[in-house]
This record gives structure tokens, sequence and C-alpha cells, in this order.
């Protein structure tokens, strides 16, 4: 798990620290940062697999990843504490803005510790343009990379007519759910295979929030044997729809369901969710939020979200608040001991709206 993450000079992020739980509820107004913090993550896991150049490009150059511009700020630095098999990492990276506006590490270090002896302590030095965490000794080789890898963010708001979760995909990319759920047939049609109860349980809660929905009909193409596409029938029929045939909110629910409900041993370390709550009807807030409560057993959760009702099912301890007065990103977690005389009146929804907890624009 997660311990606790420093960022400096990140995008909006000037210099935040952060402690996290479980259950991590990000609330706060548009443009507040809470989009930045995730873009963070996103970073890291293109830093560890050898493709920092390749997102900084992506993103626009440095000039964009640094908070006002490297006029303003020079570099980024972040600092991330966390569990791994042997033992607490701590990591500590700061990337300085470089000629062509990209970045290089001027600082890259790593420690292992278990208890109050430390075992592994190395600093990696500077001038590179990737990251050396591949270059651990034999002993933490792959521990720590591993370990970040499993940190994955999830977005399903493409459900356009050329979203991948729409079109036919190849079978066997089926390892892990992709962070567009763009391979959601192939997913599925391996679940079916390899886990069956698990498969059954995501059918069945599908079915509990959309009524009409029966089962998913995942068979290699026709044509070639090596697609599939997210075909499915209703009840009473036998007639096959394809996934062009459902609302958009019921393919994000789809999903989701399937994310937060697959089998736990192979669930990723931590889940980064942007906005879960989009196009659901408000009766489905609640199954989600008993989904996220599920998962929060075997991964650390982190949820970015605008839903007041999604709020109202979780503690006081699990919400953060993202504000922005002026020209920084805020991070603070609310205190249960503050908001007790409030509780006991009001929701945590009428406690947001109402601009108690802050986070409103």
């Amino acid at each position: 798990m997660l311990k606790h993450i420093e960022i400096k000079g990140f995008k909006s992020i000037k210099n935040q620290h952060l402690k996290f739980g479980r259950i991590n509820v990000f609330i706060g107004a548009n443009g507040a940062g809470k989009s930045n913090l995730v873009s963070f993550f996103k970073m890291i896991r293109f830093m560890i697999s050898g493709r920092l150049q390749l997102h900084v490009g992506q993103a626009g150059g440095a000039d964009t990843l640094l908070f006002y511009g490297s006029r303003t700020t020079p570099q980024i630095e972040g600092r991330l504490v966390f569990d791994t098999d042997a033992g607490t990492a701590d990591y500590h990276i700061c990337l300085t803005c470089a000629a062509r506006d990209t970045l290089i590490f001027s600082d890259e270090r790593l420690s292992l510790s278990k208890g109050e002896t430390e075992t592994f302590d190395t600093h990696f030095g500077r001038g590179h343009k990737e990251s050396a965490l591949t270059e651990l000794p034999d002993q933490t080789d792959d521990i720590v990379p591993n370990v970040m890898n499993q940190w994955r963010w999830f977005q399903f708001h493409d459900t356009s007519e050329t979203a991948r979760i729409k079109q036919f995909g190849y079978i066997e990319d089926n390892r892990h759910l992709r962070g567009d759920a763009g391979n959601l047939a192939a997913f599925l049609h391996m679940l079916r295979e390899t886990s069956r109860p698990h498969y059954r349980r995501i059918v069945s809660t599908i079915r509990q929030m959309i009524p009409f929905f029966d089962d998913f009909v995942l068979e290699r193409g026709r044509l070639n044997e090596n697609q599939i596409m997210l075909d499915w029938r209703e009840r009473d029929s036998d007639l096959i729809f394809g996934p062009h045939q459902l609302s958009d909110g019921s393919l994000r629910l789809m999903a989701l369901v399937t994310l937060l409900f697959h089998p736990e041993a192979d669930m990723p370390g931590m889940i980064l969710i942007d906005e879960p709550e989009l196009g659901l009807h408000p009766h489905a807030v609640d199954t989600l939020a008993s989904l996220i409560r599920y998962a929060s057993d075997h991964s650390q959760i982190m949820v970015a979200t605008q839903s007041a009702e999604l709020v109202d099912y979780f503690e006081p301890h699990e919400i953060i608040v993202a504000e922005r007065p002026e020209k920084e990103t805020l991070f603070r977690r609310l205190e249960p001991e503050k908001l007790e005389p409030w509780l006991e009146e009001y929701t945590m929804s009428d406690l947001w709206r109402k601009n108690v907890l802050g986070g409103t624009p």
C-alpha cells in the first residue's frame, strides 16, 4: 500500500504532502487539481517502464508538466513511501528541465528497510533520461518496479462510436483490464473460461442494475478467430446485440463491475478511478459504493468524483478535498471530530453542497 507521497512543482501542485489509507475519495471543483494528482501517477507508470521521454513528448513538453512552466519552476520532485515484499520502500526523484523541452533525472534514490534496520540504500546518480530502477541488484530486482507497475489508472469515459470497447479486439489481450476497458470482451472471455464463479458474479451484479440484460455472448469471430467483440443478449430473447446497442452508462457500468469484482489475487495493487459515477443512474451509485468498499479489501482505492450522492457512502477520514484558492492545488483530508456536530443533522452530501467541507467553486 502507498503510505505517503510528496509532490513539488508538478502542474498545479506546487508543494503537497499526502498520507493515504485503503480508500481515498477526492472531491473538489472542476480545475481544482484532482486530475493532476492522477496525472502524476500516470507519469510514474511511464517512467518505470522506461518511457518517460515518450510521456513528456505526448504531454506537450516539460513546460506543460512544470508548475507554471520552467521559468517559474525548473524541476519536479516526488517522494513515494510504500510497502513491498522486501520492506518499506522510500523512492525519491528529481526531474529537471533540459534542452529541447524535456526532463532528465537530476536525482533518483531508493531505500528499502524492514523495521528499524535499513537493508538497502542506493543513489542512481544524475543526468540519465530514463529511470535506473531496472539496474537494481539481484535481491531487489523487479520488486519495487513491479509494485509501482500495479498502480493502474482507469477512466471509462470514452464510449463514442470509435471507442475501443465497441470494436473487435485481440482475444488474447486479457492479462489485465486496460485503463479504457478497450479489452473488456477479451478479459470477460478469459474470466468465463478460467474463473467461472467470478464471471457469474459480475453478470449477476450487472443484471441487478440493467434488468433487461441476460448475459454476454463472448465468441471468437467467425471471420477471424483471434478477434472478439462485446456481444450480449436480452432476457427471454435469442437475439444477439452488439456493444453499439448499449447506452453509454451501461457500457461504463459493465467496465466498473468487471474492474471491481474480478479475481482478488489479480487485482491491481492500487486502482485509480476518475469520475466512476459518470452516466450512472442514481440508484446504481449505492452498488458502486459497495463495489468500491469490497475492492478495497484487496486493493488500495483512489477515486476522484463530482458525485455528492457517492460521497454519502464514505467516512470523513476517507475523503480528501482538493481546492485551488489561488494558483496552486491544496489537498486536505477531512477531520472527523470537527464534523461530528454537523453529521448529527446533515449528510456528507448536504455538507458538501453547503460548502462546509469545501471543494466547491
